[in-house]
């Protein structure tokens, strides 16, 4: 038995597959596994609990190799650390870190050309010209960039929140909403709001997804500009590509899930662009790192 571990670490959850060849053994998501600089022992304790206990769903102690996608190690350091760390925990007899873009791209299109955009905590878009060439659009992180991402939409939220409660612009259900969810009243919600971390305030994105879908117009409205930044990643890779032959568009990460609105908004405005095909079927990355744990074993 060859037992095969594939991890996508990203910041809102961690999610993990276990298979033995091509059979599935277990599943299991975990806390946020994204590195951020300084704290990698953090994201690996992370991933490590999210790892054992689909192990122990399988009835297993180890797996033969464990590839982990990462977000947050684009850098040697904070990749070499990861990768340090996870193999003290002794998970794997192989353990390969790699960034969450790499496994994406793969489950996506293996090593032919394409481009998948991301909107989880953050957003970016990456893609690989028939070259082999990899290009990529946003990923700034929460004060540079992140348009379009589940950040920048509960950021919006909050702001609406605070124009509606002053009288500065028009009402919304999104103040009730997150009050409720978060157990705060508005006193609450604003001094909570001067120390979240860009994770809590981008959790805030499906009360404002779903919102929308109950007719908010507030709510549509933010939903409809993130669409539009989201696209505009995508535009901006477009003329990375040569000729005239269709590209094709996956799309990635929690707010763009099938179960959530950003998803046909996007995919509506990608099949209007010159040259973008955009791809209908939902992406699993941690297929991708499957795919590059068969490679690393076989």
């Amino acid at each position: 038995m060859s037992v095969l571990i594939g991890v996508d670490a990203g910041g809102t959850k961690t999610s993990v597959v276990v298979v033995d060849g091509e059979r599935e053994l277990a599943r299991s998501i975990g806390a946020p596994g994204a590195v951020r600089a300084g704290r990698a022992l953090v994201a690996a304790s992370r991933i490590t609990a999210a790892v054992r206990r689909a192990l122990t769903d399988a009835g297993l102690l180890h797996g033969d190799v464990l590839v982990v996608g990462a977000a947050g190690v684009g850098r040697e350091p904070e990749r070499g650390e990861l990768r340090e760390i996870l193999r003290g925990e002794r998970l794997a007899e192989r353990i390969i870190v790699t960034g969450d873009l790499d496994i994406a791209l793969e489950a996506a299109f293996g090593a032919g050309p394409g481009v998948v955009l991301v909107s989880g905590t953050g957003s970016v878009a990456v893609g690989r010209t028939p070259d082999g060439v990899i290009h990529r659009t946003g990923g700034l992180g929460w004060q540079m960039g992140d348009e379009g991402s589940g950040y920048a939409i509960g950021r919006a939220a909050l702001l609406a929140a605070g124009r509606a409660h002053d009288g500065r612009g028009p009402a919304t259900v999104l103040a009730e909403r997150i009050a409720a969810i978060s157990g705060k009243d508005f006193d609450g919600l604003v001094r909570w709001s001067t120390s979240a971390e860009p994770g809590e305030v981008a959790a805030l994105a499906p009360v404002v997804l779903d919102a929308a879908l109950r007719g908010d117009a507030v709510a549509k409205a933010i939903v409809e500009a993130a669409a539009g930044e989201l696209v505009a990643h995508v535009t901006a890779l477009v003329g990375k590509f040569p000729g005239k032959v269709a590209i094709a568009v996956a799309l990635a990460g929690g707010n763009l899930e099938p179960d959530r609105g950003l998803r046909p908004l996007v995919l509506g405005r990608l099949a209007k662009m010159a040259r973008v095909a955009p791809v209908e079927a939902p992406l699993d990355p941690t297929l991708g790192a499957l795919a590059m744990a068969r490679r690393v074993h076989s």
